[in-house]
């Protein structure tokens, strides 16, 4: 692993300790943790949360986490899922294997293997395999972009290895993200760019999620934060999405003396404008779902 990676890595961690030390339990959401979805141990376990009072199926959101490629858990995003599960919602939140040990499409597929686990979940967990919505942040919503595009693109599908289940995804979150993968992955090289791409080709046709983007792309929510460092990609793929039949909205949270609404902001469940993007997102989610 790089040097930059790995100081990600510590950085990150001791960030993400100290807030969510400070983020009480929301109440009323039932917990059923560390499931099994895959082979690799604890990189293919998942948890599930949903109302306590919920009965039968429930729209399903399904949250992919950020870190760069090289960072991150279903630990971290706990109080954030449960905060989406209040609201009416069954939410997944799973752990999928990182750079640099498993470099791109690793992520991918085990987002897929999230995905056909769903379809083949017990009753009892309130999952609906037929209201779907990806919702991701950062690396996380980059992935969950690009996943929408391969279960829309049949074409853009066969570059894969995998098969995409039967799942209806509906809607998607995208949350502080970076969209544009053919340009990320290109050289030099370095940090966990290097990490998550290594030595893959630039002309790799799986890098051009954006030209399988059409008009079967699910309906996406995108936010983003005055202070996040990622600010100048939300409103072009928004209208990117426009421009290719997609119904997308965008807005950016905060204002300019708001320096901790940052990026991923939304996570910090401790913010006004953290409530204010999750209840916005949801509302759009249940226009679709």
């Amino acid at each position: 692993m790089t040097s930059q990676a790995l100081g990600f890595r510590f950085y990150a961690s001791i960030s993400d300790f100290f807030r969510d030390r400070k983020i009480p339990l929301p109440e009323g959401v039932e917990q059923r943790r560390n499931l099994t979805y895959g082979p690799h141990g604890r990189a293919n376990r998942l948890d599930v949360f949903y109302p306590r009072t919920a009965e039968g199926k429930l729209p399903t959101i399904v949250n992919v986490h950020g870190g760069g490629y090289v960072y991150g858990s279903k630990e971290i995003y706990r109080r954030y899922c449960m905060d989406l599960a209040r609201r009416g919602f069954a939410v997944v939140s799973f752990n999928y294997r990182l750079a640099p040990k498993w470099k791109f499409p690793t992520p991918l597929e085990d987002l897929n293997r999230v995905l056909t686990w769903l379809t083949e979940a017990e009753p009892g967990l309130r999952l609906d395999p037929d209201r779907v919505a990806l919702v991701g942040d950062s690396a996380g919503a980059q992935l969950a972009s690009q996943y929408a595009a391969i279960w829309a693109n049949p074409e853009y599908a066969s570059l894969f290895s995998f098969r995409t289940p039967r799942v209806a995804i509906r809607a998607l979150g995208l949350n502080c993200g970076m969209y544009d993968l053919a340009k990320r992955a290109k050289k030099p090289r370095e940090g966990v760019q290097l990490d998550y791409f290594g030595d893959l080709p630039e002309d790799d046709p799986r890098l051009r999620e954006l030209d399988a983007i059409g008009g079967n792309y699910p309906p996406a929510y995108l936010a983003t934060a005055c202070h996040d460092f990622l600010r100048d990609a939300a409103e072009p793929m928004c209208r990117f999405l426009r421009e290719k039949g997609v119904e997308a909205q965008w807005k950016c949270y905060g204002s300019e003396d708001r320096e901790q609404v940052a990026h991923v902001f939304h996570v910090n469940l401790l913010l006004l404008e953290a409530g204010a993007c999750n209840d916005d997102e949801c509302a759009f989610f249940r226009k679709y779902l």
